[in-house]
């Protein structure tokens, strides 16, 4: 069936923004709120914060999840059946933004860390060397207390952007986070811009690439929602990926070095584009090898080199990556086996439960090596679809196998493989995952990931949500369905 191009269904639309709505509304008691809040005690709301009235708002809140993962799902299924087309999911994902750009953070506390980070430099220390805990400010009590003393894991690029925020703000946290919530979603709209382009090279439905990510409630709630700096990366890499593929060979490195400068993740992608430029060009191998090489490592390395630079930083916040190793859960697979490992030791005998993960943690970086560069090789004759997929494998394994794997980590490969042709199966097992992924961690930040009877009745719901997508009346109530 031919999409009607300008088609939008209305009532699945307006059923999303609603559930936003609610969330943003809930989240005002239940989210990731602030220590003390004057914005809600001006306006007689402080007991959202407490007691009965946290209880009223995280119904609130979830009932906007549920509306949200039901709006997503029926958008999926007219995205499938060829009803609609790329115009009506933009408009989804855009109005479905809206109220989360304004909403208090949810499921994150993580942008009271990129405000501190940003206090930090205007405030003459190097956040590269402490943490926001020397600050004293009002911006730093908001942090949470595993991150108060650790160093900025990110990149030149965007403690530029916090840095400019908080200036802007006068050091505001409610300014600052809507303000920084508008920067991050400036990689949203790369993102929506280079899916289609994207799709058109790895053959597959750019409707359905739009639906697969950019509407996907993983990354609206947790990404946007969340105002995680994941946003703003996987759209520069994005972006950058489209330009190489599209023969714009240079500037694509130059952005995926802006990618690499707000986190290091987007440098996973960059050996794989660059069999694909030597692919284009004349000679033997290895001589097309190294004029790709070169010219790619120019642009890559200039970028990165011109932000720091600019920011005025120093290469710290490579060694400060380590610091994300103090999460452990079992999202990440070394840190599950390592803490398996732990608790069937201790049942036995007492043994420190460190030793198990940093064990578990060096075998899954070796894994991981081994797998990233086998995947490089076999990618060396420079074809396009086996290159990003080689390369979205990778990015998958490094979510799972990295020291420490949160919710969100996962749109880092699904951004890169969302152009490619979905088979029905595939698309039913990243819904499920997705809606799961979704669902992990508590409104106020904390994961859920331990909570056994939650996680039930979570993969309950994710697994009804990737059953609708199939079967609209999965329970046989109705025969009307949209």
């Amino acid at each position: 069936m031919r999409a009607n191009t300008y088609a939008i269904p209305i009532r699945t639309t307006m059923l999303g923004l609603l559930g936003v709505a609610l969330i943003a509304l809930g989240g005002m008691g239940a989210g990731a709120i602030l220590e003390r809040d004057p914005l809600l005690a001006q306006v007689g709301l402080s007991w959202l914060r407490y007691g009965h009235g946290r209880d009223l708002a995280s119904m609130v809140l979830y009932l906007g999840l549920g509306l949200v993962i039901w709006a997503w799902v029926r958008l999926g299924r007219l995205v499938r059946w060829g009803e609609i087309g790329d115009f009506a999911v933009l408009v989804a994902v855009t109005v479905w933004t809206l109220p989360l750009l304004f909403a208090p953070p949810l499921f994150s506390k993580d942008i009271y860390s990129y405000l501190a980070q940003g206090q930090l430099a205007l405030s003459g220390y190097d956040p590269y060397e402490v943490g926001p805990a020397v600050l004293q400010s009002t911006l730093s009590e908001n942090v949470s207390w595993v991150w108060q003393h650790t160093p900025a894991p990110y990149g030149p690029l965007f403690i530029l952007i916090a840095k400019a925020i908080v200036w802007a703000t006068d050091a505001s946290v409610i300014l600052g986070v809507v303000a920084m919530r508008f920067s991050l979603a400036g990689g949203l709209v790369l993102l929506c811009w280079a899916l289609p382009g994207l799709s058109r090279h790895l053959g597959g439905k750019s409707a359905v690439a739009l639906w697969l990510v950019a509407a996907n409630p993983l990354l609206l709630i947790h990404l946007v929602g969340g105002a995680h700096n994941d946003l703003l990366m996987i759209g520069m890499m994005a972006a950058g990926v489209l330009l190489v593929l599209d023969r714009r060979h240079v500037l694509g490195f130059v952005l995926l070095g802006l990618a690499f400068s707000v986190k290091a993740t987007a440098v996973v992608i960059v050996p794989f584009l660059v069999w694909i430029w030597a692919a284009r060009l004349e000679g033997d191998k290895r001589a097309r090898f190294r004029r790709a090489l070169l010219p790619g490592l120019a642009a890559f390395l200039g970028a990165f080199l011109a932000c720091t630079l600019v920011a005025g930083v120093s290469l710290g916040w490579i060694p400060a990556l380590r610091s994300s190793s103090m999460i452990i859960n079992w999202l990440s697979l070394p840190s599950a086996v390592g803490d398996f490992a732990r608790m069937v030791v201790n049942w036995f005998v007492y043994v420190d439960g460190g030793i198990f993960i940093a064990v578990a943690r060096g075998i899954g970086s070796v894994v991981l090596i081994w797998i990233a560069y086998t995947q490089w090789w076999a990618a060396r004759d420079g074809e396009v679809r086996d290159n990003v997929r080689r390369g979205a494998l990778t990015m998958l394994a490094v979510a799972l196998l990295s020291p420490a794997t949160l919710p969100w980590y996962f749109s880092w490969p699904l951004a890169l493989a969302a152009g490619f042709a979905w088979g029905t199966g595939a698309l039913v097992t990243v819904s499920l995952a997705s809606v799961f992924l979704l669902l992990v961690t508590f409104p106020n930040g904390d994961t859920a990931l331990y909570s056994w009877g939650y996680l039930f009745f979570a993969l309950v719901v994710s697994a009804l949500a990737a059953r609708s997508l199939v079967k609209p009346d999965p329970f046989g109530l109705s025969t009307r369905y949209e």
